[in-house]
């Protein structure tokens, strides 16, 4: 669901990983058509940034 946000409300997906400010910077980015692109890619490669830290998160989480 997070990588379909990503795509289309690139902006809205750094608010659902907890980076505001990342997220209004892509909204800047996004506004122009042109930056819609870079946007999007730049939300897949901090969403899987994301979920590579839980992943890393969970595996030290219990030590």
């Amino acid at each position: 669901m997070r990588l379909i946000l990503a795509l289309l409300l690139p902006w809205l997906q750094f608010f659902t990983i907890g980076r505001p400010f990342a997220g209004l910077i892509c909204l800047i980015l996004q506004v122009t058509l042109i930056g819609w692109i870079p946007a999007a890619i730049w939300s897949v490669y901090a969403l899987s940034q994301y979920k590579t830290d839980q992943k890393i998160e969970k595996a030290f989480g219990g030590r």
